[in-house]
């Protein structure tokens, strides 16, 4: 049985984000991570599956609490995580010549890339290793001359990497105690920071297209109009409404409890839009804010990102579905469809289960943090709310919550990271045996509604 469960890409992909946050446990519970001596295991427990499932909640100061050894180990985690283990996997056995499992390709073409896409995996995750590393370098290369202007009393290379793997991977981890809030000053830093978050919230496969084709218009080719795929159009176009409705609505309805000037205010608008789309950082504090502002953040966390990267939340393209089933459904019209496009019907009952999973977990996430953290009382519900979807999303941003988190509260907030990074869906299928109908039920029918 558990020779049958391996095969299956499901399982094996839990099962690397599984192995992956042990190994990072043990390694920051040793005296050389931690910078006084003084981090339980469970709080290193914690920090190493933020990191794996890029995250970037945090219950202790990332900046303080771990030595150089242990901050290295993280921005480590991060990048495996973001990535996906598997995919490093699939690539060093190439390397080592060794044979790679069926179960091991669909896992790692799964997590990175539609599972319809066509062409040779390999060649696929080297071009992506590759367009990954240049990304980075040119990031690190523009953060770390911010840096070096005076934006951070101290600001070297480390730390410029730290950002810069930590924005691509969408993880919000920060190398500084007030997270990116004393660096708001540095325009480049902070246009770096939001082009990386971006960037890696749209997906590989999307990356790839685009690569592709800006490579082939500078080489000269293809100098007719540019016919992008459903996937591409709909991640990219969904990611511009959802950045400007994030940013409209969150300067109208307050976005720092200083009310500085329009300018100022435009600016954390707009960063935290981008970021709020699981990136996690953030230039002011989130539990001062009002509750119609963090209401929409809510909503930018749980719709997350693009599916194959290192964003979380139910992804855009599922919102997408979603909607565009019920705009059909409400003209009382049977194919769905989407930029010209009709979605097979497997599909789109996918997106609703997905959609239907991420709210029952979600729901019961809130009822569970509201008796532990004791809601109402000790804590606001609204902190208790977005803390959830937070940890759902892979975002990383608290309203102060994640600091003060009873151990059944840091238990629940760690599954939440586990299962929003790996997606329900996933982790559903990993657990759950496929099985055959052998019969069928006699048809009846109920009033709904």
């Amino acid at each position: 049985m558990l020779n049958s469960s391996v095969r299956r890409p499901e399982p094996l992909l839990a099962a690397t984000f599984a192995i992956l946050i042990a190994v990072g446990t043990g390694l920051l519970c040793l005296p050389a991570a931690q910078a006084e001596d003084r981090v339980g295991v469970l709080d290193a427990l914690f920090t190493a599956t933020s990191a794996v499932c890029v995250t970037g909640l945090i219950t202790v100061d990332t900046a303080t609490a771990w030595s150089r050894f242990g901050q290295t180990v993280i921005l480590v985690l991060i990048q495996l995580g973001g990535l996906g283990i598997m995919t490093f996997g699939v690539i060093a056995a190439e390397v080592l010549r060794l044979r790679v499992s069926f179960a091991a390709l669909a896992a790692s073409r799964g997590a990175l890339f539609e599972h319809q896409l066509r062409g040779d995996l390999r060649s696929r995750l080297h071009r992506l290793l590759l367009l990954v590393l240049l990304v980075e370098l040119f990031g690190f290369g523009l953060i770390h001359r911010g840096l070096e202007s005076g934006a951070a009393p101290h600001g070297g290379r480390f730390e410029a990497a730290f950002l810069t793997v930590s924005a691509f991977c969408n993880a919000g981890f920060s190398i500084y105690s007030d997270n990116v809030a004393g660096l708001s000053s540095s325009p480049l830093i902070m246009g770096t920071l939001m082009a990386l978050v971006i960037v890696g919230g749209l997906g590989y496969a999307v990356l790839l297209e685009v690569a592709g084709r800006a490579w082939n218009r500078l080489r000269g080719r293809g100098a007719g109009p540019v016919r992008w795929s459903l996937q591409t159009r709909v991640v990219l176009t969904g990611s511009a409404l959802l950045i400007v409705a994030g940013a409209v609505t969150l300067f109208v309805f307050g976005i720092d409890e200083a009310r500085g000037s329009p300018a100022a205010r435009l600016g954390h608008a707009v960063f935290q839009s981008v970021s709020a789309r699981t990136a996690g950082f953030n230039t002011v504090r989130i539990e001062a804010l009002p509750v119609p502002s963090l209401l929409i953040l809510i909503a930018l966390m749980f719709v997350g990102g693009s599916p194959g990267s290192c964003a979380g939340g139910v992804k855009i393209t599922t919102a997408a579905v979603w909607l565009a089933r019920i705009g059909t459904r409400l003209t009382n019209r049977e194919a769905v469809n989407i930029g010209g496009r009709q979605l097979p019907q497997d599909l789109v009952r996918r997106a609703t289960l997905l959609l239907a999973l991420a709210a029952v977990w979600n729901l019961v996430g809130i009822m569970v943090l509201s008796l532990s953290e004791e809601a109402g009382t000790r804590v606001r519900f609204e902190h208790v709310m977005f803390e959830q979807v937070s940890a759902f999303g892979t975002v990383g941003l608290s309203a102060g919550l994640t600091p003060l988190l009873s151990p059944v509260g840091k238990i629940w907030i760690m599954a939440s990271m586990f299962v929003g990074r790996l997606g329900p869906l996933t982790v559903a299928l990993a657990m759950l045996k496929p099985a055959r109908e052998r019969f069928a039920y006699p048809p009846e029918r109920i009033m709904i509604g």
